[in-house]
Parts: C-alpha cells; structure tokens; sequence
C-alpha cells in the first residue's frame, strides 16, 4: 500500500525500511518513547494486529506511522500511533503523515472514529494531533510505563470524530 500526503508517502513497512527505522528507534528522542521496540528479530513484521507504514520524504525512510482496527460493530475505530527521525522534526511531516493516515482510515477504511494516545507531556505530540483535528478527550493516568519499566507516566487519549478532520 502506498499513500500519498502533501510532502510524505505512507508505504507498507517492507525489510529495505527496517535499517532506516531501526537506526530512528535508536537516536536519544524517539528511545524515549518508544523504547526497544525493535528488540525483537522479527520486529516490524511481528504485530499482526497492526498495519505498520513508512513514512518515506523525498526517497528517505523519516519514520513509521501504525494504525490498528477495533472491529466490534459497536465500538468500531482505530487508532494510530507514529514515531519521526529528530532530524525532520518541526517540519510539518508528522502533521501530513496523521491526516494522510487519518483521510485513509476515514474514507477507505470507514471509521468515523480515530483515537490516538501521546505521553501526558509529549507537547509537540500533542500540538501535531491538534492541528489535525484530534480533541483530548482525558488523561489516563499512570497509564504506561517508561522505557526504563519502573514507573508510569500519564497518558492523553485524544480523539477524532470524521468530520473534525483538518
């Protein structure tokens, strides 16, 4: 699957992307939050609950975008979550790559409903999501733990109703 945005593409992670994202884990910013993510040998081929694409700027691999599907009629949504190399950061490609995914999830994939999770203190995260059209909805607390595993911190659960779509 390749998806267009404004300045990036989304591609369906493939092994030529894996080097590139797996360097992206490990610079000091995104290790943070994510962690050791790609500790595993079959890493990121090893969730078969979410669909995991590349976000690709003019032939280079910047980072991932992910989304998974609730499937149950009555609670039917999905949600997203995205990492990007520290070296693009403030240049708008988290911003396209959500609502690049977002107009996917929407319009191809009929969700009317879109949530998505930043750490409590994750104000950049917090502003690119805004910008898109997603609404915090409350803080989770003590709802994940840090990368170190002895602590939690909060999370935001934000939310994007279809016709809020920026």
């Amino acid at each position: 699957m390749i998806l267009d945005g404004d300045i990036v593409q989304l591609e369906t992670v493939c092994e030529a992307h894996v080097g590139d994202l797996r360097r992206i884990l490990h610079t000091p910013e995104v290790h943070a939050r994510w962690g050791d993510d790609d500790a595993a040998e079959s890493w990121p081929f090893d969730d078969p609950e979410s669909v995991r694409l590349a976000i690709v700027l003019r032939g280079s691999v910047v980072g991932m975008i992910q989304y998974g599907e609730e499937s149950e009629p009555m609670y039917r949504h999905a949600s997203i979550d995205i990492f990007v190399d520290p070296e693009v950061h403030g240049q708008g490609i988290g911003q396209d790559s959500v609502r690049t995914l977002a107009r996917h999830l929407i319009d191809d994939r009929g969700h009317h409903r879109l949530v998505i999770d930043p750490a409590a203190d994750n104000a950049a995260a917090i502003a690119c999501y805004s910008a898109v059209g997603f609404q915090p909805v409350g803080i989770m607390r003590a709802y994940e733990r840090d990368v170190g595993g002895d602590r939690f911190h909060d999370g935001l659960l934000m939310d994007l109703v279809a016709d809020e779509l920026r």
